[in-house]
């Protein structure tokens, strides 16, 4: 049973990794429709697991957005808000409003069984993806909310110096220069690089830290590990 009750209204840190630790996302198709994914069945009308490929261009969400305005036929109901994620080789994070009484388990439901389906089928496995039930952890003030999306954020930086969080970044410039331009989160979104912008709400953070420039400086002006409160959100 989970340990925490999932209140509409509220935010949540989902995270979940691959069984035994193995990778979920084994190249860029891999991502690009787990990003799809989290497009598509975040919506109270889409049932069916299989859904057509996304396209890898910066909307990728054709027929429904164009130069990141939507311009969809059908209504989109949203499950949750999306307020920023972050996908690694083998687990990624989310950052979730319900917006809706039992969105978040509906929402995470359909994503996993979609994506574990595709994953299945294209690499001729069978059993479970993931390692059991997606963990959640509740937000209970700004602070907290502000800093866990630069925890999230900040998690590509694991693949250009994997120990920077035990003795700091050795090279800044570089590690900034990877976060820019790594694809596969929201961050390039949140400091004004348009990258797939209809996945997400940004606005509140964006108040509360005053813009995209303000962003870029509050999550990466300074990466070393001397932010105690971003451990605090780790929730493996």
């Amino acid at each position: 049973m989970r340990k925490i009750k999932l209140t509409k209204d509220c935010y949540y840190h989902i995270y979940n990794r691959g069984v035994d630790k193995r990778q979920i996302f084994m190249n860029d198709d891999d991502r690009y429709r787990f990003l799809h994914d989290l497009w598509e069945f975040n919506d109270i009308n889409v049932v069916a697991p299989f859904i057509r490929r996304a396209s890898k261009t910066v909307g990728f969400l054709e027929p429904y957005e164009s130069n990141g305005v939507l311009r969809t036929k059908k209504s989109h109901e949203k499950i949750v808000e999306i307020i920023c994620y972050c996908l690694m080789p083998n687990h990624f994070h989310l950052l979730l409003k319900q917006n809706i009484d039992n969105g978040i388990s509906l929402f995470m439901t359909k994503l996993g069984a979609g994506y574990a389906n595709y994953f299945n089928t294209k690499y001729e496995r069978t059993g479970s993806l993931f390692e059991g039930t997606f963990k959640a952890k509740h937000i209970d003030n700004d602070a907290y909310l502000t800093h866990l999306t630069k925890y999230i954020h900040l998690n590509p930086v694991d693949l250009a110096e994997p120990e920077w969080k035990e003795g700091g970044v050795k090279n800044p410039g570089a590690a900034k220069e990877f976060l820019k331009n790594y694809r596969w989160s929201s961050f390039k979104d949140y400091i004004g690089i348009k990258n797939y912008p209809s996945l997400i709400k940004k606005d509140l953070i964006m108040e509360m830290l005053g813009g995209e420039a303000a962003y870029e400086k509050f999550s990466i002006g300074k990466i070393i590990n001397d932010d105690e409160r971003v451990q605090d959100y780790i929730i493996e």
